[in-house]
């Protein structure tokens, strides 16, 4: 295995962990906590998701660099798509959840926003093309 291998293979496992961690478990069960409102659980979002992002950010510019020096096969073309999929949700989804969130804190009833859904997808198929880029770059490290 290459040092850009163990790389890739490292941060998008890693990645992986964390997406699932946080958008899959603590995203959801957090609404569920007793005397957890609304606008409590929103502010709670956003901090964690800002920091979420923040790293998710630092490991697909590894990852990219990464791939510059090595290209992997198939998990550059997963890799490749999960930092896509994090660009369409940082530049075009979360501006409008943003929004919604910003008006449900300052006390108005906003709409529940479609763009959630969308967001979900968008880390679904993010989550899928983490694990199958590591599991690729894995299978053709070892091979």
């Amino acid at each position: 295995m290459s040092s850009s291998q163990a790389v890739v293979t490292a941060i998008l496992f890693i990645w992986l962990g964390m997406v699932l961690a946080i958008s899959f478990v603590e995203a959801p069960l957090k609404f569920r906590a007793p005397q957890v409102t609304l606008p409590i659980g929103l502010g709670i979002g956003r901090l964690v998701f800002r920091a979420l992002n923040s790293i998710e950010v630092g490991f697909a510019m590894a990852t990219v660099v990464a791939l510059l020096f090595a290209p992997v096969g198939g998990g550059s073309v997963a890799a490749v798509i999960a930092v896509a999929m994090l660009a369409v949700q940082l530049l075009f989804v979360r501006p409008g959840l943003t929004r919604r969130s910003d008006a449900v804190l300052a006390g108005d009833d906003a709409p529940r926003s479609k763009a959630h859904y969308v967001y979900i997808a968008l880390e679904v198929i993010k989550t899928i093309a983490l694990l199958v880029g590591g599991i690729l770059v894995l299978t053709d490290a070892v091979a």
